[in-house]
């Protein structure tokens, strides 16, 4: 793996590590919602999340991350339908999906 991708693959295991110390120990989704400032933020990490996942996939579309496509569409969503974020969606993939994607970013690291 060049340096290059591992460069994107570190930048998307900072935006996952800096989501969980937004969000701290204690994950509320009620706190998530009245804060526009955290919600901002977390959008932004997942910003950067999906362009780097999609500059890993134009690099060696080989590397397997499971929802690569998804997280990318997600990324797209984002910039593109701001007016459209569904907090739902973007808190059940914290909740659900950051983890695995963390562990398979680190696994890629090595």
């Amino acid at each position: 793996m060049n340096l290059e991708i591992k460069k994107f693959l570190f930048d998307i295991y900072e935006s996952i590590e800096s989501i969980e110390n937004y969000l701290g120990e204690k994950r509320d989704f009620k706190i998530y919602l009245s804060n526009k400032m955290l919600r901002r933020a977390i959008e932004r990490e997942f910003e950067i999340i999906g362009e780097a996942m999609n500059r890993v996939d134009k690099s060696d579309s080989t590397i397997e991350i499971s929802s690569k496509r998804q997280i990318i569409d997600m990324r797209n969503r984002v910039i593109h339908g701001y007016d459209k974020i569904d907090n739902e969606i973007i808190w059940g993939t914290i909740v659900r999906h950051l983890p695995r994607l963390k562990q398979e970013i680190k696994g890629l690291l090595g």
